[in-house]
């Protein structure tokens, strides 16, 4: 089972406002856990002016770090090849995929070549795991932000570097396994009683040692046979005799 944990920075809260996305990063997950096969793209918004205060607190990219940065027209057929048809894991999801569903919807008057050349015109809702979510049914009346979810798993969120894109989805994805169920997908504790199971019965019992091809001969002298004998003879306790 592959999975993709998703995570964007934007230069503000409301793309129909104007807000761009500015970074993506991903990462791939197969039955859970991560390969280390990632996608990450830092993106140029075409912003007058510069970035937000308040945005530029929480990623640290200016525009001028941006400026020669791709457009979004140019890296999001790679997102959607790297994507494929695998169910994407982001937190709080109606934030992150509306702005690339904005993004991509405005190639179509923008860039019609490159919204037509793309596998798929949108991400759909069908397509998603929101994080976000499946914590609010989990822990109902709680925090379930991302912050709140690491202090309750006791996972390290204050890593090297600014809060970024690729690193918040490294964080969500061990925030991910906590949430279903851990960090040992596929195990399971046997329920079946000690007493009536003979496989139980057989780890618990001494077995004999049998040489696959027995030996033909001893190894050893007869001399050192009682060499042996009579050293062990002399100990006060031996595990042996």
């Amino acid at each position: 089972m592959r999975e993709i944990v998703l995570d964007t920075e934007t230069t503000g809260l409301n793309p129909d406002k104007g807000d761009r996305i500015v970074e993506i990063g991903a990462i791939e997950l197969v039955n859970h856990i991560p390969t280390g096969n990632t996608f990450h793209c830092y993106l140029n918004p075409s912003l007058e002016g510069e970035m937000p205060i308040e945005s530029f607190k929480v990623h640290g990219l200016s525009v001028d770090f941006l400026s020669d940065k791709p457009l979004f027209s140019e890296m999001i057929k790679n997102l959607i090849i790297f994507i494929g048809d695998s169910k994407i894991i982001i937190h709080n999801a109606k934030f992150d995929i509306g702005f690339i569903n904005h993004e991509m919807q405005r190639l179509e008057n923008s860039n019609r070549d490159i919204y037509n050349d793309l596998p798929y015109k949108e991400i759909k809702s069908e397509n998603i795991i929101d994080t976000l979510e499946i914590a609010k049914k989990l822990y109902p009346g709680k925090s379930v932000s991302l912050d709140s979810l690491c202090i309750k798993f006791g996972i390290n969120n204050k890593r090297k570097g600014k809060h970024g894109a690729l690193i918040d989805s490294e964080i969500l994805s061990e925030v991910y396994l906590e949430l279903t169920g851990g960090k040992q997908p596929g195990f399971k504790f046997s329920q079946v009683d000690p007493d009536t199971d003979n496989r139980s019965k057989e780890t618990i019992e001494k077995r004999n040692f049998v040489r696959k091809y027995p030996l033909t001969e001893s190894r050893v002298s007869q001399k050192e046979m009682e060499l042996h004998m009579e050293f062990i003879s002399e100990m006060k306790k031996n595990l042996w005799y």
